[in-house]
């Protein structure tokens, strides 16, 4: 038995296979080759993240930001934020800034998991039309940036995307139809571009989805009924948009919705009061529209906002008594509508600033030192 195993044999058969396993576990030469591509189109002069990005060492072994699958060598992962707490932002006792743009040779990156290039401010350019190619992505953030046109057409390809997120860029256009294909979506992040239109009939067929933020952007028309139906929705952000119509009453029946910001819009017409009622939501901001109509009195000993603000509407009548009976209101502002009638006693009242009555018909009381 000795013998074998140190037999020339026996030696050579060891050397091959590891030599096999090194083979198998080293990167890939057309990801590394796609990588070198991809860092000579950005510029980040503060950190060094690239430093490491040399192109006579193994990019699966040591590049920042790069991981590979074991087994076959292929970069799966692509992890670079511009905010961070990893050590080289707390060495430098900085935040990231990086410009230029995202080349298409990233799309040769065939095995890509997550991309992420978020948070470098200076990044700019177009999204390459080849990223709906990575037929493998679950993740595509590349928020923060000043990156501009639109979001992929074919962006409905990437089946098994999980998050989207664009967030503060500069990107304009409609969402794309095939945006609402993506049936593994659960996070979908569009806050603060120029994205116009109207938001898709068929926005309730992202069945899985749990985060909508479409904040800070040029959206028309009005909320889609298909929403209704999307039973794991929990984050609803349309503020600082054009929507308009009604807030329908289906909004207020939704399973898990918390928070609901439709916050500087054209709504019309009257609160719904299922909206008041519904003990789920958390925090609910209608501010700045021009909703109409008394404040809906449907408060109970369930109702738990954190944040509730009516603020800048054309409400009138008088502040719902019900509202006493809530078991928690965090913050309230009803201030800049046609309010009148004395402010309740008790809680939430008690602890209010003047500042969240304010700029009313003729409410009285309370913390606004007006006789009634």
């Amino acid at each position: 038995m000795t013998k074998m195993l140190t037999s020339p044999l026996w030696s050579l058969l060891a050397v091959t296979f590891i030599s096999v396993i090194s083979i198998v576990r080293s990167c890939s030469p057309s990801d590394q080759t796609a990588l070198n591509a991809f860092k000579s189109s950005l510029s980040e002069p503060n950190l060094g993240i690239f430093n490491t990005w040399s192109e006579n060492t193994d990019c699966c072994k040591g590049w920042y930001g790069i991981s590979c699958d074991p087994d076959s060598g292929r970069v799966t992962d692509i992890s670079l934020r511009g905010e961070s707490e990893d050590a080289i932002f707390q060495k430098a006792g900085r935040s990231g800034y990086m410009t230029g743009s995202i080349d298409p040779a990233v799309c040769g990156l065939t095995s890509l998991n997550s991309f992420v290039l978020a948070d470098w401010k200076g990044i700019s350019g177009e999204i390459p039309p080849c990223i709906t190619s990575l037929a493998s992505l679950r993740i595509l953030d590349l928020a923060g940036n000043r990156i501009t046109g639109e979001i992929p057409a074919d962006i409905g390809k990437l089946t098994k995307l999980g998050v989207l997120n664009l967030a503060e860029n500069r990107m304009s256009g409609e969402i794309p139809a095939s945006l609402t294909s993506l049936a593994e979506l659960k996070h979908l992040e569009l806050t603060e571009n120029g994205i116009s239109g109207e938001i898709p009939a068929d926005f309730g067929s992202l069945k899985m989805l749990s985060r909508a933020l479409l904040g800070r952007n040029e959206l028309t028309g009005p909320l889609p009924e298909s929403i209704s139906g999307m039973d794991r929705l929990a984050d609803l952000d349309l503020s600082r948009n054009h929507i308009e119509g009604p807030i329908p009453e289906w909004v207020g029946n939704m399973k898990v919705l918390s928070l609901l910001n439709l916050d500087c819009n054209s709504l019309t017409g009257p609160i719904p009061g299922s909206i008041l009622s519904n003990s789920g939501f958390g925090v609910l901001n209608l501010s700045r529209n021009a909703l109409e109509g008394t404040i809906p009195d449907v408060f109970g000993s369930t109702t738990y906002f954190v944040a509730l603000d009516l603020s800048y509407n054309n409400l009138a009548g008088r502040i719902p008594d019900s509202l006493s009976s809530a078991k928690f209101v965090g913050h309230l502002d009803i201030s800049n509508n046609k309010l009148c009638g004395p402010i309740p006693t008790g809680s939430p009242f008690d602890h209010l600033e003047a500042s969240s009555f304010s700029d009313n018909q003729c409410l009285c009381g309370g913390p606004l030192m007006k006789t009634c």
